[in-house]
């Protein structure tokens, strides 16, 4: 029903209720109802009577549960031990997340923007309408209100159901009871005591009942719920989905279901938030008393099926207001679940392929498996963005505060069902462009004056079409070879270049691959050396090649260093090969020329020979000095040498302090944290890093960085080479061949194969009214426009924002268009071009629904990882949190119904902005735990730079997948759980994976059947900790966990180490800092703190 519509006249709640015979009902107010026994309450701030006052022995801790917690554990009634037994002082990490806060929030409202509704329209209520509804009574007073922000499940976790339409979300089949107290959280404070909020109705909602108190006279009144979930307590106000109230798990005869929902008509939107509730009381329960908790703390409350009651407590008098609600723990289960929404986006997105044809489609979740169909615009996998929909004008961008940009991967790899893009030739003439932005043609330019002429999209300059490409029009104005033609019909392609795209107007020769092996004590004496020698040896037969090419055109090249240089002729027509040396490191230069990069195939023979020496000749070294600089600058001067653009794959192991340029000092200073000083331990150490790696990108001079430290190396300072060519650092700590060998061989291996684009040069054209003015990740920028790359591969992003420089129009859009111009692996020139068209609207509404959530973390992550090299990490969060405060303030107060103000409204595509944006802020780089190293932040800084947003939805959100749950023939991947600690059973096994690492979790309780299958020994006792590799035996559950390991492995770009993990071992802290909905020991917010404190926030930015 409508907030402001008028409800029939009621008696208020200090007077006599109507009672329904057989229904045993309290009293409010102290007076009796008409036929009800009067039963005593006590004042709603007072402690009850009849409640022992402490918990009973042995219930310290329930177990915890995996799936949708039973009542007894998670979802226990208020005040139960199982949330209530920690103190306002004490830490708790154990399996439950209990928000400890005194706090007025309310309730949780998502909201799926109606479509063709005005915001604020009254709907039809949904549901039988009650023949006597309870109206709110006049609002309470601050100090007797403690209100609550209430449970919401999206689709119910208890028992999913299908949804209704689009993304919308279904009424659950079974309710499990939710309830219990809401104590002050020690992380962020409490509310402020005057902001407690008034109370609203709530509007209709597809799909979510709204019962009232109804009379259940009859017996055909009352639905009993789904077999084995508790029963509803009757209550007032409106219920939100999955969610219900408080009583005891057991079934009671006075236990109401509510009434059955009444479909709403296909197409009716939620126009409103759903509001809160008004007081409500439990039923009569056998062996105790309702529980009223004070308004301060948590209540230290009974078990159910515990007796012994409490003392007798004083009452403190009937207040003849209104009563104060009683405080409530936020249930997890009713917050918004990340797991609930990809399930969602699959089940509803992933059946039918997304087409590309219509202008500012939103795309399905990365973690949805779709197939693209190119209809002219760009595919997902090559562009997403963070807004479909852009506003029209900077003032309402600016007022949003959601920033519009794209993520984008020109060379993204395409899964085998879909084509990769066409490559265009024509000819010497080459790509028909604009002649005044000089952009390329695509789809979206406007053929006139019967094809003689086009106008650009971009920049609406008229140009003329040349002889050889004009086409009459068709009725409609299009070329009738349109369809015929890549650049006129599709979203993605490639032109191959003409001379004038090349360097010194002359055409490149095919690039080059040169291994540097560091060959110091450290390298040999860990074995990494002879590994290396003997895998390259198989490894140089798989180098990229284009194509149906019997072979790749790439040539070859050796060095070895420690604190001078080894530098090897492989020329084919040698016996042997030849070692030069070169010590003069302050002043590099390359030894010789010819016989240095050679054809892998010409020279096998001599190629064999020097990787079989290289461990024998260094075996006895004791140099444990190193250099750095100079290696990558003997690399660059090769290729400068040889004329060619390549990538040098460095094998280096420590930090490079011997008397070389870019000597670098041990600066590793844990004391810096949390100081204004913490910044410089991302900076380099010295410029001698950024001066080398801008001749690298003249040069056209990748390097790819694999480290294998025992200690600190400065991986902020060795990695600014490979960060500004488009490289990659692999980082293996303290590297045992046997360990850490097939890690760091799959890695390389994929290294060496992948495609890669050479000496690149992107730029990111728009249309009219919007710019490109920041960019993100591995590249170097000479200019403001131009992103260049020494080398890009499939795997990496390039992060685009966008300002407004004018106003847009909203009937023709915003138009983007990526043009990537790189030097292929054969050594061919070629462009390839994106494009994309965005709408443009003149309402928020607008904006808010076709905004992509994980794109916009994307940005945000790297928004705020870059931030940290100039700005002290604590201002980087406080950023992030107020511009996620102010995206979701805009949207509560342009775009959500009027309602209370403690009321916690989310956009429905931003309702796990929250969730993901507290596991940003928890990430190591912004909240290091005592573990994280210096070292190990600086690698993940850089690493996320780049990545794309499939991998940091999955590096900020890791997947959880229960083992043993679903049936061991199936082979579909098992549905993920919750990353929170109250989801693990200790009687199933779980992997958890974020792209980077691997863990499998074994609970104490695991059948010993399943353990002798998986770990071939007879109990959990005997499995051995920080195992990496499961044993290969053949029955059928041993087989499916190692092909979902495969399975796992094969979708990240990195390989993931298998580590073993027993419940309450003691690498079972390494596991649960990845458990990212609870508190982290660093002092990260647990998931429904943080949800509290944005709501608190956005509180203080619309007062």
């Amino acid at each position: 029903m409508n907030v402001n519509q008028s409800v029939p006249p009621v008696p208020s709640f200090g007077q006599p209720q109507p009672v329904y015979p057989g229904y045993h009902q309290s009293s409010y107010g102290g007076q009796s109802g008409s036929t009800a026994p009067t039963i005593p309450y006590g004042a709603y701030n007072g402690p009850v009577p009849g409640y022992q006052q402490t918990p009973p022995q042995g219930m310290s801790r329930a177990p915890p549960s995996s799936g949708a917690p039973p009542a007894s554990t998670a979802q226990a009634p208020c005040g139960q031990a199982a949330y209530g037994q920690f103190g306002q002082g004490d830490v708790q990490n154990g399996p439950s997340s209990t928000v400890q806060m005194q706090s007025p929030l309310c309730f949780l409202s998502f909201h799926r923007l109606p479509g063709s509704q005005p915001f604020g329209s009254p709907l039809a209520p949904v549901g039988n309408q009650p023949a006597v509804l309870q109206p709110y009574g006049p609002p309470p007073t601050s100090a007797q209100v403690t209100a609550q922000l209430s449970g919401m499940q999206i689709s119910g976790a208890v028992a999913p159901a299908p949804p209704s339409s689009g993304l919308g979300y279904g009424p659950p089949t079974s309710l499990a009871s939710a309830s219990g107290s809401f104590p002050n959280s020690g992380l962020y404070g409490s509310y402020p005591q005057g902001q407690a909020p008034p109370l609203s109705q709530a509007q209709g909602h597809p799909g979510i009942q709204t019962p009232q108190r109804s009379a259940p006279s009859q017996a055909s009144g009352f639905t009993p719920p789904a077999s084995g979930g508790p029963r509803l307590p009757s209550m007032t106000g409106p219920l939100l989905p999955g969610q219900s109230f408080g009583g005891p798990s057991v079934s009671q005869p006075n236990h109401v279901s509510s009434p059955p929902p009444q479909a709403l008509p296909p197409g009716t939107q939620m126009t409103g938030p759903l509001g809160p509730l008004p007081p409500m009381h439990s039923p009569q329960q056998p062996g105790y008393q309702p529980q009223q908790n004070g308004s301060f703390g948590p209540a230290r409350g009974p078990q159910p099926n515990y007796g012994s009651p409490y003392p007798a407590a004083p009452t403190f008098g009937s207040q003849s207001g209104p009563q104060p609600l009683p405080p409530k723990r936020l249930d997890p289960d009713a917050i918004p679940s990340p797991i609930q929404v990809i399930e969602d986006d699959r089940n509803n997105r992933g059946t039918e392929p997304f087409v590309t044809g219509v202008r500012g489609q939103v795309p399905p979740l990365v973690t949805t498996n779709f197939l693209v169909k190119d209809q002219g615009n760009a595919s997902p996998r090559y562009i997403r963005c963070t807004s479909y929909n852009i506003p029209c004008t900077s003032d309402m961008a600016k007022q949003a505060q959601v920033p519009l940009a794209a993520v984008i991967k020109p060379l993204a790899r395409l899964p085998p069902e879909e084509a990769s893009p066409y490559v265009v030739d024509h000819g010497e003439s080459g790509p028909l462009r604009c002649n005044r932005c000089k952009a390329y043609m695509c789809p979206f330019m406007q053929f006139i004056e019967g094809g003689r002429r086009f106008q650009c999209c971009f920049c609406s300059c008229i140009n003329d079409v040349p002889p050889q490409y004009f086409q009459h029009l068709d009725h409609t104005g299009k070329r009738v070879d349109a369809y015929d033609r890549p650049e006129l019909s599709l979203g993605s392609y490639e032109f191959l270049a003409t001379v004038d795209y090349c360097k010194n107007n002359k055409f490149p020769s095919p690039p080059a691959f040169i291994f540097m092996i560091d060959v110091s004590y450290n390298a040999i004496r860990t074995g990494l050396v002879r590994l290396l020698c003997e895998e390259l040896k198989s490894l140089l037969d798989f180098l990229p090649r284009e194509g149906g090419a019997e072979e790749s055109a790439i040539r070859v090249g050796f060095v070895t260093y420690n604190k001078v240089l080894h530098f090897y002729n492989v020329k084919s027509s040698l016996a042997q090969p030849q070692m030069m040396v070169v010590s003069d490191v302050a002043d590099m230069f390359v030894p010789l020329l010819d016989g240095f990069l050679v054809n892998v195939n010409e020279s096998r023979a001599v190629i064999t020979s020097l990787l079989d020496q290289i461990p024998e000749m260094f075996a006895d070294t004791r140099e444990t000095e190193t250099v750095f600089v100079p290696v990558i600058q003997a690399g660059m001067e090769a290729l400068k040498a040889a004329e060619c653009a390549g990538k040098l794959f460095l094998f280096h192991t420590s930090l490079p302090i011997a008397e070389a340029p870019g000597k670098l000092k041990n600066r590793d200073d844990r004391k810096l944290i949390n100081t204004d000083k913490e910044k410089t331990l991302f900076q380099p150490q010295t410029g001698a890093y950024q001066t080398l790696a801008k001749e690298c990108v003249a040069q056209g001079c990748c390097v790819d960085l694999f480290l294998f430290p025992n200690q600190y190396v400065d991986v902020a300072t060795l990695s600014v080479v490979p960060q500004l060519t488009g490289g990659s650092v692999y980082k293996y700590a303290c590297f045992q061949v046997e360990n850490d060998q097939e890690r760091f061989l799959s890695d390389l291996r994929r290294d060496v194969q992948k495609v890669v684009g050479f000496d690149a040069v992107m730029r990111v054209r728009t249309s009219t009214g919007i710019r490109a003015v920041d960019f993100f990740g591995a590249f170097y920028m000479s200019n403001t426009t131009d992103v260049e790359l020494a080398g890009l591969d499939g795997d990496k992003t390039v992060t685009v924002e966008f300002k407004h420089d004018d106003r847009l129009n909203e009937e023709s859009g915003a138009l983007l268009q990526c043009a990537l111009l790189y030097t292929s692996c054969a050594g061919q020139r070629r462009l390839r071009i994106h494009n994309l068209a965005l709408n443009c609207c003149t309402q928020l509404a607008d904006l808010y629904r076709n905004c992509e959530t994980d794109t916009l973390i994307n940005y945000m992550a790297k928004f705020a990882y870059r931030g940290v090299l100039n700005s002290p990490v604590k201002a980087v969060r406080d950023t992030l949190i107020t511009q996620c405060a102010q995206i979701l303030a805009c949207y509560r107060k342009n775009c959500a119904s009027p309602s209370s103000a403690g009321q916690l409204i989310l956009p429905e595509c931003m309702k796990l902005l929250p969730v993901y944006l507290n596991c940003v802020l928890k990430s190591d780089v912004l909240q290091p735990g005592a573990e994280i190293t210096t070292d190990d932040r600086a690698y993940v800084r850089q690493l996320v730079t780049s990545m794309d947003v499939a991998e940091t939805n999955v590096f900020f959100y890791p997947r959880l997948l229960p083992l043993t749950k679903s049936p061991i023939e199936s082979t579909t991947e098992p549905p993920a759980v919750r990353a929170s600690e109250e989801r693990l059973s200790n009687g199933d096994m779980y992997l958890l994976e974020n792209g980077l690492n691997l863990f499998l979790w074994v609970g104490a309780s695991v059948q010993q059947g399943v353990v002798q299958s998986l770990f071939s020994v007879s109990s959990f006792s005997q499995i051995t900790s920080g195992l990496s590799v499961l044993p290969v035996l053949d029955n059928p559950l041993s087989k499916k966990v190692r092909g979902l390991i495969d399975s796992l492995r094969a979708q990240r770009s990195r390989y993931m180490k298998l580590i073993v993990v027993k419940q309450e071992d003691k690498l079972e802290m390494l596991f649960k800092h990845f458990l990212v909905e609870d508190k982290s020991l660093s002092g990260g917010a647990s998931y429904v703190d943080f949800l509290c404190h944005m709501h608190k926030e956005i509180r203080q930015l619309l007062s």
